[in-house]
């Protein structure tokens, strides 16, 4: 007895994506001695369910986009949202400027608190038409989170956006009224917002847009938030706390959900992947706060433009992998087009994106990151299930998952200089195959496969 697989892998010593091959996985029913290069999975074990991936709508991003020919920008929006693309259904989008914008903005006067002045009109020049065209080309909206990067100047103890500052006590309820005002806004101009984070990066004093919250700050804030969407019937509009990096993300989650007044408001956790690796962080706040939703946020790669870089692909999967296998439900990556200094950023923060444009010569240049988030983003759908598998030796990195239909999908990373052949053991079948030294491979059991 045999299944059909369908084996995708990128390679980096043959600078080769998608390579496609057809296999035959063989079904030994007494094949239970393990090896240290074996990967085993049981489909009958199942974890979390997964929610979808995504990417950031900066006004950076729809900037860059705009500078496009139309024929251009559509063949991105297609390779990030289409059907034969990353298949992208979530988004973020920021409430004020972030860094990756053309400046720092609000959506009102100073000292309006009536919020009588309150407008997102600054969001049609670039970003509310991005997010149209992606939702007609989809023919579904977006699931969009929106987050904060820092209140107008005038809310804030040092009176600027940039450069941290802490949210003025006496502006806890405008502020939360200002959330309302914008998710309302956002209604009227045809655009859903699905979850809001608190605060970007809240433990981060940067020199871009920056707001500093300790955990006892943001456990008032959500008590504020929560009440203000119950008083005007937005209890459906998801509130995720953190939004920052894994390394304090337990003690940040307990400042908040130890108090069971905010812990009824709160869907979720969000994680950056900054500073800190420590996967392991993810299922401590898992095991704490099971009810708990996880969440990739954003991630990145700092620094600038590295076109043709490989290990910023295999960063990229390391990371999805890790929080995966510790109850992540979705990835939201950071910018999705940037341009080919890594921006635009009002303040220098330039960064690397899985697709970066040159509007002048109206060319895309896709990085491995792109495809590297393709060997799950295609695969792994919406309403799967995280199968268990167990990995012995760590010289490889592996999640499952099962999707709807039953396929098994199996993503195995190699980031070492050294060819493997490990056998990857599922249920009662077993298939033995090479995984090249520098590559990602992806496994599709019981999918219906066409040869040639």
């Amino acid at each position: 007895m045999s299944k059909n697989v369908k084996v995708v892998q990128s390679i980096q010593e043959k600078n080769k994506f998608w390579e496609t091959n057809v296999v035959r996985m063989n079904q030994h029913e007494n094949n239970k001695e393990r090896s240290d290069l074996a990967i085993y999975i049981d489909s009958t074990k199942e974890y979390q369910e997964w929610k979808g991936f995504g990417g950031a709508i900066t006004e950076a991003a729809a900037y860059n986009l705009s500078k496009l020919s139309k024929e251009k920008r559509e063949s991105i929006l297609q390779a990030y949202y289409g059907k034969n693309g990353l298949g992208y259904t979530h988004g973020r989008v920021h409430i004020n400027s972030s860094d990756f914008g053309l400046g720092n903005y609000d959506y009102i006067d100073e000292n309006d608190e009536s919020l009588s002045t309150f407008s997102i009109e600054r969001e049609e020049q670039y970003v509310l038409p991005i997010i149209r065209e992606i939702n007609q080309l989809t023919g579904d909206d977006l699931t969009l989170l929106a987050s904060p990067w820092s209140p107008p100047a005038w809310m804030k103890t040092n009176g600027e956006m940039n450069n941290g500052g802490k949210l003025k006590k006496e502006y806890y309820p405008l502020w939360a009224k200002y959330f309302v005002k914008y998710i309302k806004e956002m209604r009227n101009k045809g655009i859903d917002i699905w979850a809001v984070t608190v605060q970007n990066e809240p433990a981060a004093k940067q020199v871009w847009d920056s707001c500093e919250y300790t955990g006892e700050e943001e456990k008032e804030f959500v008590k504020q938030l929560g009440e203000e969407f119950a008083k005007e019937n937005l209890e459906d509009i998801k509130i995720i706390i953190w939004d920052h990096n894994r390394d304090i993300i337990v003690e940040r989650a307990d400042a908040v959900l130890n108090d069971p007044e905010a812990r009824q408001y709160v869907w979720g956790v969000g994680n950056h992947w900054y500073v800190s690796e420590e996967f392991e962080n993810l299922s401590k706040v898992h095991e704490k706060y099971p009810e708990q939703h996880m969440i990739f946020t954003e991630g990145c790669i700092e620094g600038g433009v590295q076109l043709g870089a490989w290990h910023t692909g295999e960063r990229y999967a390391r990371n999805i992998i890790g929080d995966m296998n510790n109850w992540l439900e979705a990835f939201i990556d950071w910018n999705i087009v940037l341009d080919m200094q890594g921006g635009p950023n009002h303040v220098g923060n330039y960064c690397d994106a899985p697709i970066i444009v040159d509007p002048d010569q109206d060319v895309a240049h896709y990085n491995s990151s792109y495809y590297f988030i393709g060997h799950f983003s295609q695969y792994i759908k919406a309403g799967a299930k995280r199968t268990d598998l167990q990995l012995e030796d760590q010289t490889l990195s592996a999640t499952a998952f099962k999707n709807v239909d039953g396929s098994i999908v199996v993503v195995i990373l190699n980031e070492t200089n050294e060819q493997v052949t490990p056998s990857i053991h599922i249920d009662e079948s077993t298939l033995t195959m090479p995984i090249p030294a520098h590559s990602i491979t992806t496994c599709i059991i019981n999918e219906q496969v066409t040869e040639g």
